[in-house]
């Protein structure tokens, strides 16, 4: 098979990792794998390159994507999709691999449509792709907020202060919910749990009047300005307040032994798949089992999982 990669939204570590498998697993299996730069707009404008097995070496361990990235709008367009697959036509491309979240997903399920194999890998950092147990990148972006929002509580209690940490995850209160657990904070805020802000002050002030020394909040991104509570908590509790954003951060970075075993798994997976002829789906891990849903079922999907870990925050924090 002549097989297409690309990546395509915003970055996560691990990408490079599962290029790589896609290469690899590619040309073990006899097949030519493609390198399409820069997403879909790449993939429109003809930005395509054949890749043998050293083009991926040394990369396992990178950050970001060597592919690049970007989005395009206008994909939504049948014109600029027909745009795309006369580039496919051109290079004899069988077959495409989208590594990205919901957009690269959306862009795969339109073109599937259209007569092309896709399959999707989950590469964001947000685990907003329920199809997927845990998706490229987010244990990386996890360890790098865990890594900050305990420096910031070494000062925090130093100086007997309230932190509002403000980490990414869009409409999806993983990253929060996961690191606000791993690092003990006081307050988790979720785009699913939401914000009652009286009674979050309320409840920081009554601990200042218990004497309890200093407090973490951490707060997905999007659900208000945290610069703007942080005064409004240190005006109504006593606390001195200060708001940290982590933002793009937590992107970068070399990707965790996590998220390269999953590269390695889903690429490979994925290049399996298309040798059996199974296209139009998204892989992912449940239960730590290789699984495939289909690309629309998986759009269509709202995370469910952590319903046990909410609850968790409740009895412990």
């Amino acid at each position: 098979m002549r097989i297409g990669i690309l990546t395509s939204g915003g970055d996560a570590p691990g990408m490079n990792a599962t290029i790589r498998a896609v290469v690899r697993a590619g040309l073990a299996s006899k097949d030519q794998v493609f390198g399409i730069y820069d997403g879909y707009r790449g993939l429109v404008e003809g930005k395509i390159q054949e890749f043998n097995r050293q083009g991926v070496s040394e990369m396992l361990n990178k950050g970001g994507t060597i592919l690049g990235t970007a989005r395009l709008p206008e994909f939504e367009y049948e014109s600029v999709r027909r745009l795309a697959i006369k580039q496919l036509q051109k290079h004899d491309i069988d077959a495409l691999i989208c590594l990205g979240g919901d957009g690269t997903y959306t862009g795969a399920l339109r073109l599937h449509e259209m007569g092309i194999k896709t399959i999707g890998v989950p590469c964001t950092i947000d685990n907003d792709i329920a199809s997927s147990d845990f998706t490229i990148g987010f244990s990386t972006a996890l360890n790098t907020a865990c890594d900050a929002i305990d420096r910031l509580r070494d000062t925090s209690s130093s100086h007997q202060r309230c932190s509002i940490i403000e980490v990414m995850g869009r409409h999806c209160g993983d990253l929060a919910l996961y690191s606000g657990i791993c690092c003990g904070a006081e307050y988790i805020i979720t785009n699913e749990s939401g914000l009652d802000k009286e009674k979050l002050l309320a409840d920081l002030k009554q601990n200042r009047l218990a004497g309890r020394k200093h407090a973490i909040v951490v707060i997905s991104e999007h659900i208000t300005d945290v610069y703007q509570l942080a005064k409004e908590v240190e005006e109504y509790s006593g606390y001195e307040c200060r708001a940290t954003i982590l933002g793009y951060v937590q992107r970068g970075g070399a990707p965790t032994p996590e998220d390269r075993l999953l590269a390695a798994r889903l690429g490979k997976y994925a290049v399996d798949l298309l040798h059996e002829g199974i296209t139009g789906v998204a892989v992912g891990v449940r239960n730590n089992k290789l699984h495939n849903t289909p690309i629309e079922e998986a759009l269509a999907m709202k995370n469910e999982s952590n319903k046990e870990l909410s609850k968790l925050v409740q009895k412990i924090s």
